[in-house]
């Protein structure tokens, strides 16, 4: 029996069932069964189907970061001789393996295995490399090449269906059974249709004013993360887009007691340990984040069964584009949300997102003629963000929409 009802908001759903996923990982542990640790973005459909319990480090390392508990695992993980330049999420982890100990409700238990899809960074490569190296586990790797072009080539979509058939075969050795592929086409659609649910729900954020704040989607992003592979997961994203359709007929804003006088698309992952001051300087100032890519980072469309169409969905997804790819793709993401106004977060911890955003943004401004500001920080290391810089920054990039609204 389901553990969420119809009667339930979204956001109880969300809440129980971000929770649920984690008590099921302590008591998978606890019996002996096999725990992953998979990128945000990997094919959870095939340890899904082994009935293995997957969570994902980069969103607990985003929780530890939100709850302000994260400068002992970065520290940690810079005394062990990681650089405080790499990523803060593989720092935060790095770290806590070392460190592991109760943490009350939200304890991650180590892996069995760990499973990653370098098709969001190449970080990601070094990183589960060395959890494999510390905790001699097996690695599982799908392999994706950069898009260089406008399109996704033939030669990578065939590259990375092979390596989705290995899966398969390495998941049978670790497991010692055999992969069940009627199961495997059953979570296949439920994966597709969740990400589908995901997007057609926060896309509503192109209604004016929008009935949802790109901050309460932070939130909602958790769960396509943790469990795009469980029925539940569309349940609460079709509850949430139900909710924000009866907000639009009532012409309500996401902002909640505030009116939205500017909509902004936010370029970038969220500074976790600001969260909240991050939210309330664009608030106080009437600006909405409307635009956001992650509505479509997730939209993973494919034909059950399909595993070509598997690998060119993992393979042509947002960061994973080209230069060009991802600019078009924030054009698109400003038209349709009614952006105008875009703020670039400058994250010391994702090179991949800094090395091109100067790019983006210049042909952003010069062939939208939209205002850009930028700001440092961090998705994760409090040490590199400076409050009173964001605000500066914001009540710059206001001051320039109200002007170019004139």
């Amino acid at each position: 029996m389901s553990i969420i009802n119809e009667n339930m908001t979204s956001k109880e759903m969300l809440d129980i069932l971000v929770n649920k996923n984690m008590e099921d990982a302590r008591k998978a542990k606890a019996k002996g069964e096999l725990v992953c640790w998979s990128s945000s973005i990997a094919p959870c459909e095939f340890t899904e189907t082994m009935g293995i319990c997957t969570i994902y480090p980069e969103n607990y390392a985003a929780v530890l970061a939100a709850k302000k508990i994260a400068p002992e695992f970065l520290e940690h993980a810079e005394r062990k001789g990681y650089a405080n330049d790499i990523c803060g999420y593989a720092r935060i982890n790095l770290g806590y393996m070392d460190l592991k100990k109760e943490l009350d409700e939200i304890e991650f238990p180590l892996p069995d295995l760990v499973l990653l899809c370098n098709n969001i960074c190449e970080t990601l490569l070094k990183w589960y490399e060395n959890i494999a190296y510390e905790l001699n586990i097996p690695l599982l790797i799908v392999d994706v090449p950069f898009n260089h072009g406008e399109e996704v080539t033939e030669e990578n979509i065939k590259y990375v269906e092979a390596q989705l058939y290995d899966l398969i075969h390495q998941l049978e050795l670790i497991c010692n059974k055999p992969f069940d592929m009627d199961k495997f086409q059953e979570v296949m659609k439920i994966a597709s249709d969740n990400a589908t649910s995901w997007y057609e729900a926060t896309s509503l954020c192109s209604a004016v004013p929008s009935p949802l704040s790109g901050f309460d989607m932070f939130n909602y992003m958790a769960l396509i993360v943790c469990m795009r592979g469980k029925k539940e997961c569309g349940t609460t994203f079709k509850k949430l887009k139900a909710e924000l359709e009866e907000k639009i007929a009532k012409g309500e804003c996401g902002l909640r007691g505030a009116e939205e006088k500017h909509r902004i698309m936010w370029d970038g992952i969220a500074c976790w340990p600001y969260l909240s001051h991050t939210y309330k300087v664009l608030k106080n100032k009437g600006a909405n984040m409307t635009g956001s890519t992650y509505p479509s980072a997730w939209a993973l469309e494919y034909t059950p069964g399909n595993l070509y169409e598997m690998a060119k969905a993992y393979t042509g997804m947002g960061n994973n584009l080209s230069l060009k790819g991802q600019t078009d793709l924030r054009k698109e993401i400003i038209k349709e949300t009614k952006c105008n106004g875009v703020v670039m977060h400058l994250n010391r911890s994702c090179k991949m997102c800094d090395f091109l955003q100067y790019e983006i943004g210049k042909e952003l401004e010069e062939s939208m003629n939209i205002p850009i500001t930028t700001f440092d920080g961090d998705q994760a290391d409090p040490r590199n963000y400076s409050k009173a810089q964001y605000e500066t920054r914001i009540e710059a990039l206001v001051e320039m929409m109200e002007q170019r609204a004139q």
